[in-house]
């Protein structure tokens, strides 16, 4: 933990690029003067305690978190604006935050690192020759247009402070379950294999789970979609219609609400396979149960976290929320989430901040050839382990689809509901 030091030097040093000879793009503002409380309202992903401290010593704010589950965060934010001042979760959440008006454009002229974020972002895919993939690949949703609504044209204020992000798949024990070959043997329909009968968890989020059950689905031949991150009505009612019948017959042993839920799922012995989040495998690895990430030969479902200033938020705590949203792109946040698997929208700004062993596993898809430790302190990497999927360039390179709030959007809430209470 460093010793605390005032904003304006804070600011002015993101700009020395920490060793990194990036370039300057836009000159130091100096927000926040006093010592507010700024609220912060996301997951369980981004807002541990680490982050907490490190940020408050930095800023010299206080800052406030509040962890929920995806639907819980969805349904205060948008009752009640004025309960959070920044809100942080996943992409698939702009459009349902955007059309209540809870949220408030960010002008990229207060972030002083704009200019280094990739073209996952800005441009749709990390390589020019990379799918984009189905569904809303941030860019779509990321730019405030002319007329208000959201699209890909740059206007110099954003919905979101593009920030985390990851591709998603499941994790299985393989204590019971052989280890498969990455982008070969591995696939979705393992989450629909009648061996794992009664062991199967699945992530309770409409606009996340119903992928990974679609993806299941597809793999599985039991039915194909025209455009899975847009699903018609007889698509959604099709394919309810087959988990429904899982569900029957006692195929999943449970559905999660958070990263720790999750992890408790697979220590527990509980499930075998599930839906999971890069940090609870390495937290269940890092307490003794051997859980492998997997890379679909399918693809991945990819998603993109979310920095959202609500519209409530004025005067110095926005200040506040402008330090923090600068804060998060500045070297050390995107270190630390490197850590648990996560990645940072501009890696160059973390690197000098990761030894090279961290650096070659987490964003280069090279063996490391001492264990590594995880942000709990303990080790979830093996010596002589290579990450799972590859690189990050690899990686997001093979996206079947992003998480997605659908056209059909409140039509796949009512069977989702439907589909848990079966």
């Amino acid at each position: 933990m460093s010793m605390p030091f005032n904003r304006r030097k804070f600011l002015i040093n993101t700009l020395k690029g920490s060793g990194a000879g990036l370039a300057v793009m836009h000159a130091p503002y100096i927000f926040s003067k006093s010592k507010v409380t700024l609220r912060v309202m996301g997951t369980h992903v981004t807002l541990q305690e680490e982050i907490r401290k490190q940020a408050m010593a930095d800023l010299g704010i206080n800052l406030e978190f509040e962890a929920r589950g995806e639907a819980e965060l969805v349904q205060k934010a948008t009752t009640n604006p004025a309960g959070f001042d920044l809100y942080e979760q996943w992409s698939d959440s702009i459009k349902t935050l955007w059309q209540a008006e809870v949220i408030q454009p960010i002008d990229t002229n207060r972030i002083i690192n704009w200019g280094e974020i990739n073209s996952i972002t800005k441009q749709g895919s990390i390589t020019p020759e990379a799918a984009i993939g189905a569904g809303d690949a941030p860019y779509k949703i990321l730019n405030v247009q002319d007329d208000g609504e959201l699209g890909s044209k740059f206007t110099g204020e954003v919905s979101f402070l593009p920030y985390v992000h990851n591709v998603d798949s499941f994790g299985y024990n393989t204590d019971v379950i052989p280890q498969g070959i990455p982008y070969e043997t591995e696939s979705w329909a393992w989450l629909l294999d009648e061996r794992w009968q009664g062991k199967v968890g699945i992530i309770n989020a409409p606009t996340i789970g119903i992928f990974d059950l679609a993806l299941a689905v597809q793999a599985k031949g039991l039915m194909s979609f025209v455009d899975m991150g847009n699903m018609s009505i007889v698509e959604i009612d099709q394919l309810f219609v087959i988990l429904m019948g899982y569900k029957k017959r006692g195929h999943f042993a449970g559905f999660w609400n958070s990263v720790p839920q999750s992890v408790d799922f697979m220590t527990s012995k509980r499930v075998v396979i599930e839906s999971m989040f890069s940090p609870a495998v390495s937290s269940a690895n890092g307490k003794g149960t051997p859980v492998t990430y997997a890379a679909p030969k399918e693809g991945y479902r990819a998603w993109h976290g979310v920095m959202c200033l609500s519209s409530a938020c004025k005067g110095e705590v926005r200040d506040a929320a402008y330090d923090y949203m600068n804060w998060w792109l500045s070297g050390w946040p995107g270190a630390f989430i490197a850590r648990q698997g996560y990645y940072i929208s501009n890696p160059q700004r973390s690197k000098p901040l990761l030894t090279p062993n961290e650096w070659g596993y987490w964003y280069e898809g090279k063996a490391t050839a001492i264990a590594l430790k995880g942000t709990d302190g303990k080790i979830s990497v093996p010596a002589g382990d290579i990450r799972r999927g590859g690189s990050y360039i690899n990686r997001f390179s093979n996206i079947a689809v992003w998480n997605t709030v659908m056209d059909n959007y409140d039509y796949t809430l009512q069977k989702w509901y439907e589909f848990l209470v079966a």
